[in-house]
């Protein structure tokens, strides 16, 4: 089962690539992985049957106990050949439904087939929380399947309708799931419902699984979205709508029934939403033209009549809700199949539009009779041993006195004349010679394309025949519940499947729903119902429309008061909140400890009132740079703390980030007022002098009351020790980065990105690259930085200033004939030639002397960017562009390929994720070596802080150049 999982998961990942070569014959392999499934499930069949449940089991998360389990029970071993062997039919119909089409087709068969795996997994997984992630996969992979025809609004708002609403209730189970697995103490689904737990906070768990339920089966208020999605393409809705998706909720609660059918709200509330939704969708299917819209409310009202007997809670009810789950998938998705089949033929599907199929297609005809048949509960078909059992069980309950037994069978009877009526006016609709509509001309669809719909009426119907052969597959199910309700003496003996139980009152009742049913169909002729307006004046889509209005209004009032535009606001908001919370949380505390000393180092002497004097002056300056080098004089003060207490690792980083963050500020500076208040002032400095103060306060009494809070030994004791150990080096804070703390330093890498294309898209106003190294590389003669010769500019572009050419100076950088006179510095260009080498080398031996020694990947990306700031300065942006040949993406993006390699490759041989390796040997003159694997992670550390420094420089710095050279009425466009 797991590797049919597996195979679910990467299958549809070629399914694009072979569209493209073979078209839509393609949905003939996709449909071998279910049939697969569908044989395989078959073949475990005697052992589920026999109570020799298959389980296989993948431990993902123990920490948090947390697998990939596959459990096949009688119900997970039904629903898996719902979804397996529909799906499979479905995707071979597929290849007849876009024949001739290749736009998208690809990816919709990817989906499609991903949405299979999904399913497959769901109804067979033993976690609960594995549960809930493929539940809120298969919203997302619907959402997709329902936006198909992404350019139609319609399609678009309908896809989003989707997501929305089952999403909304995804969520809602998931605080559900939480609260239960909690109390139960485990996440094994098999073991809750064994042993469940009891109280207040599980039936509210249990209440709020209800909900993602609901939502999911499109039962009252939720089930507006389930027509709407009808604008998905027909294999959607025969596969997601009736078969699979659909059938979700339903299987949580038949799933969930054995064990909380007695919690105090489980049947007032799924009763009386189940009898209102199938009342509701018949009554609404009766109202419809559309032959798909017909069958979409008809859907609703069966999904009721699905939600009142799983959830009814007896033996009898669930075995009436079993066997009509299974006849439901059948004759639904065939109905769905053959009304695809009209579109494509006809593309129509209004039934005004429709007449006198019956005789021209007698084959399609004769499926969507029995389908119709098996929906109303007609003998000899499925649907009308469900039904008949559903009526008894509901009977027997009612005799005793249960209640809800009452307002169930009430319900079920209205229903079921209504899914008569709109049975009977979907086969009028489709197939029937009507008055004053001429006779439609059919065009003979494809034997194939007619296969799938075929064979499932065929199975509704033969199943119904042999259905005392399909009770032992169902019963071990039914028999997990209580015979009867409280209350209510048990009937004399177990209720079994069969098409003839004699003369029985049920059998009286399905036939008077059936009469009902065709009077009602002449009553809605009659009054011609879809012509008349609605009921009521607001329907549930409308509320749903006027929630998200009222969203969309709350939103753009929030955003309107808070988002200004105004970084001091943003600021002090955050300020205020820090202030408030942590203030609020220490005033709460009754207990402080502290211990202070008046210093731990004669540098803090020092150190500190410079730090002091250097921010007091920083508020105080009236210039921006001197605000700026003020600010960096706070940091360095830090590097001097860091350095006295013993970490001189975050000293030579505490110092290459004030340098680089001194040159950004530079940058950016350029294109500010020299003098801060020239254009906007200042506003309330009282007030932000004493929120400055306040949030300096707050910090400082956290810092004291968190110091000495601490009762025991602090981790950092033992981190030396696992230093050496586990990561074999002595530099504890490079370790730590790159072994101990690597999913930290993966996060990490991953915001350095965000950040760099966040200012890069800032600047850069069509295109975030640029060609300066492409444009640079076209003139050099050889690799070399000291044999390149500098740029000459000529009417035709730019070139190499050739041997013995006197009409340009000489230049000690490549660019550096291009640079100003005026700012040029030959001694600068001098001092950069000499060093700039150097300093790579120095930023390698950093990176791989980091593991034992103060560096690593961090201290010497920034060194190595460093020497690309030196560059810029002395030579512009043209310099830059020959001294980093590549573009700074591709820096950021092998960085990150490299760190998420590391973390990857160990788990394909079965260890841990960023499990570090150690190699060690003795050469002949080196002598004893020694390299650790997570050294390569600390070399895409390298190249994304690289990367970083160059995207910066690129864009606030070569950018900015080039927009400020460009003539004002010039339009600004990417580099």
């Amino acid at each position: 089962m797991l590797i049919f999982l597996g195979a679910f998961t990467v299958v549809p990942l070629l399914l694009p690539w072979l569209v493209s070569r073979i078209g839509a014959r393609a949905f003939y392999v996709a449909a071998v992985l279910p049939a697969l499934a569908f044989v395989h499930a078959v073949l475990l069949a005697p052992a589920v049957l026999a109570g020799d449940i298959p389980f296989e089991e993948y431990s993902w998360i123990p920490a948090l106990g947390v697998s990939l389990s596959m459990r096949m029970d009688v119900l997970g071993w039904l629903l898996t050949l719902v979804v397996t062997g529909v799906g499979a039919l479905v995707l071979v119909y597929c290849r007849w439904y876009f024949r001739g089409k290749t736009r998208g087709v690809g990816q919709f068969s990817a989906v499609l087939l991903g949405f299979a795996g999904a399913m497959y997994g769901l109804v067979l997984t033993d976690d609960i929380v594995v549960l809930i992630m493929l539940w809120e996969a298969t919203s997302v992979l619907s959402y997709l399947l329902i936006g198909y025809y992404h350019a139609r609004a319609a399609s678009r708002r309908a896809a989003l309708q989707a997501l929305l609403v089952t999403t909304l209730g995804g969520l809602v189970m998931l605080i559900g799931v939480v609260l239960l697995v909690v109390q139960a103490g485990t996440s094994s689904l098999s073991s809750i419902l064994a042993a469940p737990p009891t109280g207040t906070v599980v039936d509210i768990a249990v209440l709020l699984l209800l909900v993602g339920a609901l939502s999911k089966s499109a039962i009252f208020p939720f089930h507006f979205w389930l027509p709407g999605a009808m604008a998905a393409p027909t294999p959607v809705s025969a596969y997601l709508h009736a078969a699979a998706m659909v059938k979700a909720g339903i299987y949580l609660v038949a799933r969930l029934a054995p064990a909380f059918a007695d919690t105090p709200f489980w049947r007032p509330t799924l009763i009386t939403l189940g009898v209102f939704t199938m009342l509701l969708g018949g009554f609404q299917a009766l109202r419809e033209r559309d032959l798909k819209r017909i069958l979409a409310f008809g859907t609703v009202s069966q999904l009721g009549f699905l939600t009142v007997m799983l959830g009814y809670g007896t033996r009898d009810a669930a075995l009436a809700g079993i066997t009509l789950l299974l006849s439901h998938a059948l004759f639904k998705s065939c109905l769905f199949l053959v009304v695809g089949v009209i579109d494509r033929q006809l593309s129509t599907r209004d039934i005004g539009e429709l007449s006198g199929l019956a005789r021209q297609a007698p084959v399609m005809a004769t499926a969507s009779f029995v389908a119709v048949f098996s929906m109303a509960g007609v003998i000899p078909t499925l649907g009308f041993v469900a039904k008949e059992t559903a009526l008894t069980s509901l009977l027997h309950e009612a005799e005793g006195g249960a209640i809800w037994g009452v307002v169930a069978l009430i319900g079920i009877v209205l229903g079921s004349a209504l899914t008569a009526a709109y049975g009977i006016r979907f086969l009028w609709g489709a197939y029937g010679t009507k008055r004053g509509v001429e006779t439609t001309e059919w065009p003979d669809p494809p034997i194939g394309f007619l296969a799938a719909p075929v064979l499932l009426a065929a199975a509704s119907l033969v199943l119904g025949l042999v259905s005392s052969l399909v009770d032992p597959w169902l019963a071990p199910y039914a028999d997990e519940l209580p015979a009867a309700t409280s209350g209510v003496a048990e009937p004399a003996y177990p209720y079994h499947l069969a098409l003839w139980h004699g003369l029985e009152p049920a059998l009286f009742i399905s036939l008077g729903t059936l009469a009902l049913g065709a009077a009602i169909f002449w009553a809605v002729r009659k009054t011609q119902l879809h012509k008349r307006r609605r009921v009521l004046p607001f329907t549930a889509n409308d509320a749903y429309n006027v929630a998200l209005r009222a969203i969309d209004r709350t939103s753009e009032w929030v955003t309107a008061r808070f988002q200004r535009g105004s970084l001091p606001f943003y600021v002090g908001t955050i300020f205020v909140v820090l202030v408030v919370a942590e203030g609020t949380a220490l005033l709460a505390s009754n207990e402080w400890r502290a211990q202070l000393d008046a210093w731990q180092s004669p540098a803090q002497l020092i150190s500190a009132p410079i730090m002091i004097a250097a921010g007091i002056l920083a508020v105080r300056a009236r210039k921006r740079y001197t605000g700026v080098a003020l600010v960096s004089v706070t940091g360095l003060g830090m590097v001097v703390l860091f350095a006295t207490s013993g970490a001189p690792d975050l000293a030579l980083t505490q110092v290459l980030i004030e340098t680089v963050t001194l040159v950004v500020f530079a940058l950016v500076l350029r294109r500010l007022p020299a003098r801060m208040g020239e254009q906007n002032e200042s506003v309330a400095p009282l007030a932000r002098a004493i929120l400055g103060a306040g949030v300096g306060l707050t910090m400082a009494l956290v810092a004291v009351v968190a110091t000495g809070a601490r009762q025991d030994l602090p981790i950092s004791l033992a981190w030396p020790p696992l230093a050496y150990e586990i990561g074999h080096g002595r530099n504890v804070v490079n370790v730590a980065l790159v072994d101990l703390r690597g999913w930290d330093t993966m996060g990490e890498l991953s915001v350095l990105v965000l950040a760099a294309t966040g200012v890069a898209s800032l600047v850069f106003i069509t295109d975030r690259s640029d060609n300066l190294a492409r444009r640079s590389g076209t003139a050099r003669s050889r690799v070399g930085l000291g044999r390149r010769r500098p740029l000459v500019e000529t009417d035709s572009g730019v070139r190499a200033q050739r041997v013995g050419e006197t009409g340009a100076p000489r230049a000690w950088l490549i660019s550096g004939a291009k640079v100003q006179p005026e700012n040029r510095s030959i001694l600068l260009e001098i001092i950069i030639r000499v060093l700039f080498h150097s300093i790579m080398i120095v930023s390698l031996y950093l990176l791989f002397a980091g593991h034992n020694l103060p560096g690593g990947g961090f201290a010497g990306g920034l060194v190595a960017g460093m020497a690309l700031v030196m560059r810029y300065i002395a030579g512009g942006r043209w310099e830059l562009g020959a001294a980093a040949p590549t573009d700074a993406g591709r820096l950021l993006g092998a960085g990150m390929a490299i760190a998420v390699l590391c973390a990857l490759t160990p788990m394909l041989f079965g260890f841990a994720p960023l499990q570090s390796f150690t190699f060690e040997g003795d050469l002949p003159l080196i002598g004893h070596w020694e390299f650790v694997t997570s050294t390569i992670f600390d070399v895409g550390v390298y190249l994304v802080v690289i990367g970083l420094v160059l995207d910066v420089l690129r864009s606030l710095g070569a950018e900015v150049d080039r927009q400020s050279q460009l003539p004002e009425d010039a339009e600004v466009v990417g580099s």
